[in-house]
This record gives structure tokens, sequence and C-alpha cells, in this order.
């Protein structure tokens, strides 16, 4: 499918939109400007960084627009704004300037996740089955008519970061087909059922929190849907009382849930090496030590302690700064 006739505007910041602004160019749609927010500090230097779009864009000979409102840029004509991960409410007057209008990427089977972290939520939900929605930007948020779903299966123990990965290689190909659709008058527009809107609100550290009293798969996914930001950190306890023995701190990154019919407290850790749960137990998979870099747990467990009668607890956020733990 090609889309060379099309003139399209591209707002976007993050990541997750770099698959579509690509795909559209592959296309061979005109990419009359893009939008973006400004560079921001970033790293151990906190050296001023331009987004991802601006750096896809700069790939293929696109200066990016750095703006701080995008209510308050000119824009040139266009056929399509495509919108995804941009950050900034926009105005009525801007949505309507393209001849076709402006549309949006959201990760989530729309009016279910409407907000910050679809994907987060989603997995933390324990969803099996997810996607992507493109919308009509509306004044509420996520809440336009949809013109284009899809569908992924969650794959087993699959992180956050790995799902965003995927979801934005799938909504570039939903982006194109919306656009090509638009374009020859072939669209569709479905309102939402706002009744069953869910909200997906931004996370802090905070929510990283286990409650290993939860069911095994429930504290499986809230690991995988918080992997590998903010991460559930944890540290490592051995015995009880005053003789109680903090051993290392470490990051959960993956698990999965395992039956087992040994019944021992919430949290511990059994003779197979599995943090038990209110009914099963939890498998962890991949761990990052405090300082260290991502690993699996059987590479963890040679040269550091992770033994039957250890307790995993969770390192909760000081309520003086919610942003650390």
């Amino acid at each position: 499918m090609t889309i060379p006739q099309s003139t399209i505007l591209f707002a976007g910041s993050g990541e997750f939109g770099v698959p579509s602004l690509e795909r559209l160019i592959a296309r061979g749609a005109k990419i009359a400007a893009v939008y973006t927010q400004p560079d921001r500090p970033a790293g151990r230097g906190k050296k001023l960084t331009p987004t991802p779009i601006a750096q896809a864009a700069a790939k293929h000979g696109i200066e990016a627009i750095r703006t701080a409102d995008l209510n308050k840029e000119q824009l040139p004509p266009a056929d399509v704004m495509v919108v995804i991960a941009f950050g900034q409410k926009i105005a009525p007057h801007v949505v309507d300037h393209p001849r076709l209008g402006s549309i949006n990427l959201h990760a989530s089977l729309l009016p279910k996740y409407r907000g910050a972290a679809p994907i987060h939520r989603a997995l933390m939900s324990g969803e099996t089955v997810v996607g992507n929605s493109i919308i009509r930007l509306a004044e509420k948020m996520d809440a336009g008519d949809v013109l284009g779903q899809s569908h992924l299966t969650v794959n087993p123990s699959e992180t956050t970061g790995e799902l965003h990965d995927r979801l934005a290689i799938d909504g570039a190909a939903l982006i194109e087909q919306v656009v090509h659709d638009l374009l020859a008058g072939l669209h569709t527009e479905m309102p939402q059922d706002h009744s069953l809107a869910t909200l997906a609100g931004k996370l802090s550290r905070a929510d990283a929190t286990i409650d290993w009293t939860r069911p095994a798969a429930a504290v499986a996914a809230h690991i995988n849907g918080l992997s590998p930001w903010p991460g559930c950190r944890v540290r490592l306890v051995y015995g009880n009382g005053e003789k109680a023995e903090e051993i290392s701190r470490l990051t959960l990154l993956r698990a999965r849930p395992v039956v087992d019919k040994v019944a021992i407290n919430a949290g511990v850790i059994d003779s197979d090496g599995n943090v038990h749960a209110a009914d099963n137990a939890v498998e962890i998979l991949d761990v990052q030590p405090e300082g260290g870099k991502p690993m699996s747990l059987h590479a963890y467990r040679h040269g550091r302690r992770w033994e039957a009668g250890m307790r995993v607890e969770s390192l909760v956020p000081s309520p003086g700064n919610p942003g650390e733990g």
C-alpha cells in the first residue's frame, strides 16, 4: 500500500510513534512538518537530548520543530495530522486545521485503558489480548470516535517494554491503513461506548509495591507490567525480628505463576527458588541487582544468595519522596 498523494503533519515525542513516522515516510507520504517536545536533559550528564521523534525525523532529513505549545504554531496546509505520544493538549483549531482532520494512535482497545499508561495497566490487570486504537482527537482524553483497531495476544511472561515495542510496530501498519482509507473516503467512524471506559493513570514507583498475599497469577502480572519501569524493587531478608538480616536489594523484571502444593508464608522463597503467593507460587525469571545489569535469576544465583526461607519484601518509597524507593 502506498500513500504518495498525502500531505501529513506529524506530532509526537516518544519512542512509540517512531515506527509510524518511518512507515509513513517509507510509503511515500509527504511529511509537511514534524512537531515534537523541546530537547530535555537526559543521562548522567544531563545533556540536552532530542526526543526519539526528533532523532527519527533527522535520519530522514526532516528538521523537527521543537515546540512547547503546538497551539501557537503556524501550521502548513495538510490532509491529515497524525498525533502519537505527543504530550500536549491540542486545541480545536489545530485539530481541525488539516483537510481531513487529526487522528491519534492509542495503545489500548478503547474505551478500555484511556490515559497515560495503557500498556502497563493492561498487563498489570492480567489482560491476555490487547491492541491499538486510532481515534479522532477529542476534547475529552482518548474519547474520540474509533477509525480502526487491531488485536495482539499477550505472550507468556511478556513485559511492558516488550509489548510496547510490538504495539508500536503494529500501530504503524494501522496508521497506514487508516490514512489510506481517509484519503480514499473509505473510512468508518465508530463512537465509543463511554459507559465502558476505564482509566490507565500515570505510574509512579509507589505502584511497584508487591502484595504477595494476592494470587500468583496477579503477582506475576504486576511484576511484568511494571518492567522495565518503574520496576518492582525488593530486598531479600533472612530471619525474623531483631535477627533479621537484609541480604541484598534488586529489581524483579519478569515472572510467571507456577503450581506449587507446598504451603508456606506469602513472600517467602521455597526450596525450588520460587516465591509463594496466596494460592501457588511465582517463579522469578529475570532480575536486576542494585547497581548492576539485567540478568536471569539463574545467572544471579551464581555467587549471590537467593535461598529457601528468605523473604522478598518490597522497597516502599518514602511518603516525602514518592519517586524514590
